[in-house]
């Protein structure tokens, strides 16, 4: 207990913590306590009463991919008959949709899919900047990486190229848990931790921002969740270019993962410790499409100071039988209820 208080007070004094005092926080404070500490550090952070959302669109280009995630309940294979990959007129259609919702952003997602080339990605990306103002967020680190293997490119030659060609940010996915022992389990073919995070270095080093993201309750224990938040703060030391961190829970059903499903207890837990272990990072995102609008609610008194997106469309949770949606009306709402006053933001998290 004097080691709990004694790293209760380090907290309160905004020094940062080590893996083993978050471990401790993790597994044995208080739950309410937990939450004041975060609380208090977003106020620190964020003394204003905003809270931010984002209205974007997630676009899954192509479902086909050859990862094998045992995670993933999206995925087809090239044979399958339900894989596609998307004409341009169905993704004009989605991104018009988006904008005349008052969407700022696509967020541009797919497998890896063994036929496309980078000149496919490169066309895609010429053809939403040619035909429409709207902010690119696309391409995860394993499709990055899957990109440049099969290019024999380097993974900075290709960020930048894809850079060149209308990509302005790179989202935080297939981050999964940053430890390859559990990676090598759970997703046998995707990019192991140390791709997955030059792949985020070359992308700020090219001036770009991106987000991290980590899925936590599936095969992981207590220690990797510190070691994957550990592994995203020594990074941020370096590039200063992560603009958030998306914590949220593994959806089991419809999976080749056979696990309970984690609490929403369990997931405050650990988005609170997240908010007081990732001292450089600015911004704490509450996953209201796998908890629910009540407990991301809740969220915003455990350290979270952004709703995320309205996510006019999503797939890949659904998939996997959670089906949360929210409107802008309804997200407004949450954050209004919760005495807070709602602000939409940008990808950078510029206030509209």
């Amino acid at each position: 207990m004097n080691s709990i208080n004694s790293i209760i007070e380090k907290t309160n004094n905004h020094q940062r913590l080590n893996k083993q005092e978050g471990l401790a926080l993790l597994r044995h404070a208080d739950f309410l306590t937990l939450a004041s500490l975060a609380n208090r550090k977003r106020l620190y952070l964020h003394p204003e009463n905003n809270i931010t959302y984002v209205i974007d669109r997630n676009i899954n280009y192509t479902n086909i991919c050859v990862s094998g995630c045992k995670f993933c309940a999206f995925y087809k294979s090239v044979s399958d008959k339900d894989g596609y990959v998307i004409t341009k007129q169905a993704l004009s259609e989605k991104i018009q949709e988006a904008i005349d919702l008052g969407g700022t952003q696509i967020l541009l997602q797919g497998g890896m899919h063994p036929d496309l080339e980078l000149d496919y990605y490169i066309d895609l990306l010429a053809f939403i900047k040619d035909n429409f103002d709207i902010h690119i967020h696309g391409f995860s680190p394993p499709e990055i990486d899957f990109i440049a293997t099969k290019s024999s490119l380097s993974i900075s030659d290709t960020i930048s190229a894809l850079k060149d060609a209308g990509l302005s940010s790179i989202p935080g996915g297939g981050a999964e848990i940053l430890c390859d022992d559990i990676r090598k389990k759970i997703s046998p073919n995707k990019c192991l931790s140390r791709p997955w995070l030059e792949v985020m270095r070359q992308a700020h080093l090219l001036g770009m921002r991106s987000s991290a993201t980590m899925m936590f309750g599936h095969l992981e224990k207590d220690i990797h969740i510190l070691e994957h938040l550990d592994k995203l703060r020594t990074l941020q030391d370096e590039t200063c270019g992560f603009t958030a961190f998306i914590p949220w829970t593994f959806q089991p059903d419809n999976t080749k993962i056979n696990v309970t499903k984690k609490s929403s207890v369990e997931y405050l837990r650990v988005l609170a410790l997240s908010r007081l272990f990732l001292d450089n990072i600015d911004n704490i995102q509450a996953s209201w499409v796998t908890q629910g609008d009540k407990i991301a609610q809740t969220a915003l008194f455990f350290g979270a100071n952004d709703m995320g997106s309205t996510m006019i469309e999503e797939n890949v949770v659904a998939s996997a039988g959670v089906d949360f949606m929210l409107s802008k009306e309804e997200l407004t709402r949450l954050i209004t209820t919760a005495g807070f006053e709602p602000r939409q933001r940008d990808c950078y998290y510029n206030l509209v």
